[in-house]
């Protein structure tokens, strides 16, 4: 598996559907975090989706743009909460090593009904 699929297959599997239970098919358990409200680990992250599913059990991540360069792995998505919502653009950035998602840094803006290009943010 090609470092890109395992992040589109690990954006599917663990924050779309749900599947926490396979979070070590794709996250190490050292995962180190850079986003400044995750804590370190694999038992954080999957605690963390859990929680937020809970609240928002019809939350998405929509891949729109995935490239890899390396260990590298850069993915354009457009987040929603519930169907209908503006959401977020959102660039998540992963480190792969052994085949597992080790390294995370993630930054996020709300998506505005109207920009002043015309063009969509995701």
């Amino acid at each position: 598996m090609t470092n890109t699929q395992l992040v589109a297959d690990y954006l599917e599997t663990v924050w779309n559907q749900g599947r926490t239970d396979l979070a070590a098919t794709y996250i190490a358990t050292d995962l180190q975090q850079h986003n400044p409200k995750l804590a370190d680990g694999r038992t954080a992250l999957a605690g963390l989706v859990d929680a937020i599913r809970g609240q928002l059990p019809q939350l998405r991540f929509e891949l729109r743009r995935i490239a890899g360069e390396g260990d590298l792995v850069f993915a354009h998505s457009h987040f929603t909460p519930a169907p209908g919502a503006l959401g977020m653009a959102v660039v998540d950035i992963f480190r792969i090593e052994d085949g597992l998602i080790a390294e995370h840094w993630d930054v996020s803006e709300e998506v505005p009904q109207d920009t002043a290009s015309g063009r969509p943010t995701v």
